[in-house]
């Protein structure tokens, strides 16, 4: 081979590696999403198909403006679907987050049951108090009504109708504090009953987050 032969075949090698190694750079696609974040990638960003995307090349320059490819309505549904799903993997890692608590506060039956006691002996404690009382007000009623046959057929003495009527008055309030006191502790069994029937799913080993939600109740 002449020079002038490898002189040639040399540079068409150079030019072929030289059209190899720099290939074309591909347009570069980026966009804000409904949730404010930048997004970018070498093709049409599915996230982005409800809104315009710019079209950059190799330099950064704009090319072009990619429109929407959805209609208002479509848009609505789409953002609507991915509100519903945001929402649904919060309540997902709520629920599994409450479940590891549950756990972790409750390993065992023995201390669900010590938590049940401790919760609800305040309001037995109450419920005792109140009764205590009751009968106390009803011995002071039982007292008042005798005095008060003393003056059957005429008006009772100023002083003992004041005495009646306040001891009416401080037995409804033991009783409407003895409704109260029941209601809350019907409440804290319940709660208590609930977590032990998630507690019972969760000791037997379903992962935490894999069960309903339980119904909602007040905070203890």
């Amino acid at each position: 081979m002449t020079r002038s032969a490898r002189l040639r075949l040399a540079v068409a090698l150079a030019t072929a590696l030289g059209a190899v190694a720099l290939p074309a750079r591909a347009d570069i696609y980026s966009c804000t999403n409904a949730r404010g974040q930048r997004l970018t990638a070498d093709r049409p960003i599915a996230e982005c198909m409800d809104r315009e995307q710019q079209v950059r090349g190799a330099d950064g320059s704009v090319r072009r403006i990619l429109p929407p490819s959805m209609t208002a309505e479509e848009r609505a549904a789409a953002e609507e679907r991915r509100r519903r799903e945001q929402l649904e993997e919060r309540a997902a890692r709520d629920a599994a987050r409450n479940d590891r608590n549950l756990l972790a506060r409750y390993p065992d039956l023995t201390r669900h049951q010590q938590a049940r006691a401790a919760a609800l002996e305040p309001v037995r404690s109450a419920i005792q108090s109140t009764e205590q009382r009751m009968l106390e007000l009803e011995r002071e009623r039982r007292q008042l009504r005798e005095e008060a046959e003393f003056y059957k057929g005429r008006d009772l003495p100023r002083a003992l109708r004041q005495k009646v009527e306040q001891s009416d008055v401080a037995l409804q309030a033991q009783k409407d504090a003895m409704v109260s006191h029941q209601a809350e502790s019907r409440r804290i069994s319940q709660t208590f009953d609930q977590e032990l029937a998630r507690l019972r799913q969760l000791w037997a080993g379903a992962a935490p987050g894999s069960l309903s939600a339980p119904p909602p109740t007040a905070a203890r």
